[in-house]
């Protein structure tokens, strides 16, 4: 069979329905574990943490922009699913000259949704990709709008670096009504003075990829001391899979004045 990803390459699979996977994106691991795909997953990046136990049942095959191709290669994959965004093309590329390597491109949440049907279809869980976007819809139809107020969203400290337009991340932001002070493109890198003359009214420090914790809150008092800070969970803002379920009642829990 082939398939068309989502960067519009022809993915062929050559044995009927794959049964050998290997992912190469973390939220899309956790999709394939609730399409139910335990038996069919090899290996995983040391990034997917969702589920947890299949970091010690499944082969870790290095990171999301460092494969260990070696270990690729014992695995013996009929598909590899990876992104455009979060894996590197030459390591893509490479693999793709033996192997079928499906990919995603993820900036709107319809985006999401149709990559989740494709790799229902793709991996002969159709109806169980339905009913996750069905709740998925479910989910962000009780979804309440934020004040709109201007907010910087940080995934990078040293130097600084932020979600700006072009980006899943964004996409929820905007969809929360808020307004997204960084007006570059991607994700672009911000010094200090640039990011202080911002003056958002909210600084959100993800999660993910950079771990923030309270300890960086102080640090960003002092450079912005207008802004109000908050930790905010990256799950929630950057994963495009199933964990989208869980997304609108974490957003309709934050508070912003």
């Amino acid at each position: 069979m082939t398939y068309t990803d989502q960067v519009g390459n022809n993915v062929t699979t050559y044995n009927g329905t794959p049964e050998r996977i290997v992912s190469l994106v973390p939220s899309q691991t956790e999709l394939l574990a609730d399409l139910g795909l335990e038996q069919q997953v090899v290996g995983i990046t040391k990034f997917c943490i969702y589920p947890p136990s299949w970091r010690k049942t499944k082969t870790i095959v290095g990171g999301t922009k460092n494969f260990h191709f070696d270990t690729i290669h014992s695995l013996k994959p009929d598909l590899i699913i990876g992104n455009k965004e979060e894996n590197y093309q030459e390591g893509i590329v490479t693999l793709q000259e033996t192997y079928p390597v499906w990919l995603s491109d993820i900036v709107t949440l319809e985006d999401a949704r149709q990559m989740i049907l494709a790799i229902g279809t793709l991996t002969a869980r159709q109806q169980v990709a339905t009913t996750i976007v069905d709740r998925i819809n479910k989910a962000f139809a009780t979804l309440r709008p934020l004040p709109p107020k201007r907010v910087v969203y940080l995934i990078w400290r040293d130097p600084w670096m932020a979600a700006g337009p072009g980006t899943f991340i964004d996409t929820m932001l905007t969809g929360l009504a808020l307004i997204n002070a960084v007006q570059q493109s991607r994700y672009p890198t911000l010094t200090p003075v640039a990011l202080a003359a911002l003056a958002a009214d909210y600084i959100l420090l993800s999660s993910e990829p950079y771990p923030f914790q309270e300890k960086h809150m102080e640090e960003l008092r002092q450079l912005c001391p207008t802004s109000q800070r908050i930790l905010v969970d990256g799950e929630m803002f950057s994963w495009y899979g199933s964990r989208l379920i869980q997304a609108p009642a974490y957003f309709n829990s934050l508070t912003l004045m």
